[in-house]
Formats: structure tokens, C-alpha cells, sequence
């Protein structure tokens, strides 16, 4: 699958090599993609044959978009990529916006629900924000399962990316559909529930885990 990853950041360069290491065509896209200090720093990622070029040039291509900015950036990028563009795509969201306070930029209308509303044409899914960059990609790594959580309105969207959960290592029982993208909100606001546990643990490499009542 063409794959576009929108930002280069951790996030976006933990996912980009596991999904070039499944198998994918992966582009980066950046604002900046002839930066020589920025191909430098993607050296060893850029060797494995995923390319970087333009927010645009990546996002042209590319069959599901990965949004992987900051939250606060994201509707501002997309929409100087165009709502052309990106009609027909799958957008897979995994960003969360943060001020400097460390209060949500989006705290009653999700990123995900905004940036849907913004581009009717693009189906959005929203996953992956629950976790580590880490974890993203290596769920094995932890003592025992863990769930990872779809919002979306386009049960086709979410079989695409469903299928790419399950290219990083996400075993499909871990997988728990919310329902449509309204209920992203409660993915992003987990956010401060995950800075809090993050503090109290001392660490960030921790997944959750729903646990069904007794039957």
C-alpha cells in the first residue's frame, strides 16, 4: 500500500519504518524536504528506501495519509494541500494538539471530528493516539495485551486501516471500534489520563487494556 506520512517527527518516523518494514511504500512529507540538517537526521530511515518530499507530493501518491503533525498545525497543513487532493483518500489521524500549558487545543470538537467536518470527502480514522510512538509499532513488547481504539464514520476507511494495525503488530482481537469519529474525543482526551499515568510510572512504554465483565 502507498502510504503518506505527514510530518517527520517521532511519531511520524516510528511508523514509517514499521510499515516500510511490513512491506509499504512510504513518502514523508515535510515542509522543509531539502533541508540538508533534516535528511541528515533521517539518514538511516531515508537508506531503507522510504522517501521524503513536499506535504503535497506525499500526500498525491499515497492510497491511506497519515496525519502525524501537531494537533494545534494539522487543519492549517491540510487544507494548503487542498480538499482536492485529498478526496477519496483514507486520512488515518493520530495526532493530539497540546498547548504550552499542556491543555488540549481541541477540548469540546476533536482534531479527528474537525478535520472531517473540513474535508467531507476524506475519510477520517482515528487511532494510535492512546499510545507511545514505541508501542505504535511494537505492541508485543509489552507483559500481555493491550487495546488500541477506531473512530470513524466509513466502515471501508477503517478496514484499511484496520488492515494496517494489524501490519504493525496489533493482533485484531486488540482493535476495538468506537464507533463514528464523534467518539475521537475520547481517544484525544485520554491524552492527559496518559500524561498523568505517564508521571505516576515514570515511563510513557505502558498500553490499557479494556476488560470485558465476567460472563
Amino acid at each position: 500500500m502507498r502510504i503518506g506520512l505527514l510530518g517527520t517527527g517521532n511519531v511520524a518516523r516510528a511508523l514509517a519504518a514499521g510499515w516500510a518494514r511490513a512491506g509499504h511504500g512510504i513518502v514523508l512529507g515535510s515542509r522543509r524536504p531539502d533541508d540538508p540538517e533534516l535528511r541528515a537526521e533521517l539518514k538511516e530511515l531515508l537508506a531503507t528506501g522510504v522517501r521524503l518530499e513536499s506535504s503535497a507530493s506525499a500526500a498525491a501518491d499515497a492510497e491511506v495519509l497519515v496525519n502525524a503533525t501537531p494537533g494545534g498545525a494539522s487543519v492549517a497543513l491540510l487544507t494548503s494541500i487542498g480538499a482536492t487532493a485529498l478526496a477519496g483518500k483514507v486520512l488515518l489521524d493520530v495526532a493530539v494538539g497540546f498547548q504550552e500549558d499542556i491543555t488540549l487545543t481541541h477540548p469540546v470538537v476533536s482534531l479527528g471530528e474537525e478535520i472531517q467536518q473540513a474535508f467531507p470527502d476524506t475519510p477520517v480514522v482515528k487511532t494510535l493516539c492512546t499510545i507511545d510512538r514505541e508501542l505504535m509499532v511494537d505492541p508485543g513488547s509489552l507483559e500481555g495485551p493491550s487495546t488500541v481504539f477506531l473512530s470513524g464514520d466509513h466502515a471501508d476507511a477503517k478496514r484499511s486501516v484496520r488492515t494496517l494495525l494489524t501490519d504493525l503488530g496489533w493482533p485484531e482481537e486488540s482493535v476495538l471500534d468506537l464507533g463514528g469519529i464523534v467518539t475521537s474525543r475520547g481517544q484525544e482526551h485520554y491524552a492527559l489520563l496518559f500524561v498523568g499515568i505517564a508521571e505516576a510510572i515514570g515511563s510513557y512504554g505502558f498500553g490499557i487494556r479494556v476488560v470485558p465483565p465476567r460472563r
